[in-house]
């Protein structure tokens, strides 16, 4: 996906690191819904991973599915009713549901947008390399003229306004969690704060950072 190799492998050093921490998490949780949450965090995360690679591109349609659920198990449980004390409590806890499920369906979202560049390199390099003879006719040649016009024409995949508004949420939100993990190192001496909690707040804000990285790659 990107053109620079060191990129590429920090980006997949950093998803990975969230993904097993995650996988960690969901083994020593002792609830229910903690260790799904856990799981699709740490699954998301190796999808993204995989996607940086190209990796098992015939299994599209399936890790599409699986974000895409993911992201509505995110969304019940951000609009669950208070007496389901299981699912989200509290408004942090929603507004993180809620999150949790926006970054679910954008990888889900990321994932098919990144089936569609192949799909018309094919297309134009079919169509350039039809004619066989060197003395082409009239037809061929309007032909072969009118082609490349239908393949620059093309719309890029995330060219549009959402993509860009989707790296602009993500930029914000890692710039979120960076002031909340740096506010609560700062207010240690007045509130207990567990390495848990700032570990999870720095994974946030990096996963966050690559998401708005992917996104801002495929806008340009």
């Amino acid at each position: 996906m990107f053109n620079i190799p060191a990129l590429t492998w920090t980006l997949t050093a950093v998803l990975l690191a969230g993904g097993s921490y995650h996988l960690w998490q969901a083994t020593r949780s002792h609830h229910l819904t903690d260790r799904v949450n856990n799981t699709l965090h740490a699954l998301m995360n190796t999808l993204m991973a995989a996607m940086l690679w190209n990796l098992a591109p015939t299994t599209i349609l399936a890790q599409i599915g699986l974000l895409a659920a993911a992201a509505l198990w995110f969304i019940i449980q951000a609009v669950a009713r208070p007496e389901f004390k299981l699912l989200c409590a509290g408004t942090q806890g929603r507004i993180k549901c809620a999150y949790h499920a926006l970054t679910m369906a954008a990888a889900a979202l990321m994932i098919a947008m990144m089936t569609h560049p192949a799909t018309t390199t094919a297309t134009g390099t079919g169509h350039g390399t039809g004619p066989a003879n060197h003395t082409p006719t009239p037809a061929a040649h309007h032909a072969m003229t009118t082609t490349p016009h239908t393949t620059t024409t093309a719309p890029t995949p995330l060219d549009h306004p959402p993509g860009i508004l989707l790296t602009l949420l993500f930029a914000t939100a890692a710039l979120t969690f960076l002031t909340l993990l740096t506010r609560r190192t700062t207010t240690t001496h007045h509130h207990t704060t567990t390495h848990s909690t700032r570990t999870e707040h720095a994974l946030e804000a990096l996963g966050a950072t690559t998401m708005a990285l992917m996104f801002a790659t495929m806008t340009t």
